[in-house]
């Protein structure tokens, strides 16, 4: 079967087409996948390039997290499942529920663990979550890593109806804490240097958009606008925790999902420690948080905000490489087209 992956060296620019033996037919408990669609992370970047540590690690290696594809054979022992289900990969293949342990760390996809780069994919049944009737595979392929940060984000932080949450950037965990947010009755600040984007997540149901370039002390404005019931829950993609820990109400959550500053960043113990301020870092999730997300689509009807970034596999190493420069508006995905096996 076609696979894109990196050989000899890591690199993205060395991310080349490739081949793999077919699978066989799926064992006691396990599903065949054939692949539709994949989304690009800006993990999927940094593990290209042997970041996380991967550097020196063992090569070859299939790319990418987050895809989605379409049953076509179920072994012995499979239930809840059928032949033509739109399903997707967890993210972590073993975190099946609870809080994430060392031991997952290895079973997560595009890194370890084969990603989603290849024609078809052999799977325990127990590492695929089937996706709502309403999205079609592009959008599907959104969900596991994206939309599933968001997601245990603004859950984990308790947001409600009258919570006020504010977001960074209109990336794809960004859009998605928005749409989940509005799904719980808050009120959301979106931040962004464009304009254009800015109007676009107006549109989308933020309440409130300040431009940080304009106002580069944007946490002063964020208050402004949240008055005396403040900022309940932060979401900082950027790393810039020091003004999202002054934007943030006492007692209230910074979620810290991105590193786009760097591996680093200025902390303001004093104001943490005296305001209660809790900084949650969050990643991904387990597979039962996945199904619970899935309902909650599903009930809502909710479509993922995405850029179709390529139409095949071969796509990959320009769209991995798009998401450093940050002209998207939500989730970039490429289509993997390949014919059913």
């Amino acid at each position: 079967m076609k696979v894109m992956e990196i050989a000899h060296d890591w690199g993205l620019h060395r991310l080349v087409p490739g081949s793999r033996p077919d699978h066989g037919p799926p064992g006691f408990g396990q599903v065949l996948v054939h692949m539709q669609a994949a989304s690009i992370n800006y993990r999927d970047y940094v593990m290209a390039n042997g970041g996380y540590g991967r550097r020196g690690g063992r090569l070859p290696m299939i790319p990418v997290s987050d895809g989605a594809g379409q049953i076509v054979a179920l072994g012995p022992g499979v239930t809840g499942f059928s032949v033509g289900d739109l399903v997707c990969p967890n993210f972590a293949q073993d975190w099946i529920s609870g809080s994430l342990r060392d031991e997952f760390w290895s079973s997560m996809l595009g890194g370890i663990t084969d990603g989603v780069l290849q024609e078809t994919m052999l799977l325990p049944a127990s590492g695929v979550v089937k996706v709502p009737s309403h999205l079609e595979p592009l959008e599907a392929a959104t969900l596991p890593c994206a939309a599933l940060t968001a997601w245990n984000a603004i859950t984990s932080a308790g947001v409600k109806a009258g919570s006020t949450v504010l977001t960074q950037g209109t990336g794809g965990v960004s859009l998605f804490a928005l749409q989940f947010a509005k799904m719980f009755g808050a009120a959301v600040i979106v931040t962004s240097s464009n304009d254009a984007k800015l109007d676009k997540a107006r549109r989308l149901g933020a309440d409130e958009i300040i431009n940080y370039t304009r106002e580069p002390r944007w946490e002063s404005r964020a208050l402004e606008i949240a008055g005396q019931d403040g900022i309940d829950l932060v979401i900082d993609l950027a790393g810039s925790l020091a003004q999202s820990v002054k934007a943030v109400r006492t007692a209230g959550t910074v979620a810290t999902i991105g590193v786009l500053a760097g591996p680093s960043a200025t902390v303001p113990l004093g104001q943490i420690v005296t305001r209660a301020v809790r900084l949650q870092g969050v990643t991904a999730g387990s597979r039962q948080s996945f199904e619970e997300m899935v309902r909650a689509i599903d009930r809502h009807r909710l479509r993922p905000v995405l850029s179709v970034a390529g139409n095949s596999m071969k796509d990959a190493p320009r769209a991995i490489a798009a998401i450093t420069e940050g002209k998207h508006f939500g989730k970039l995905c490429i289509h993997l087209r390949s014919p059913p096996p």
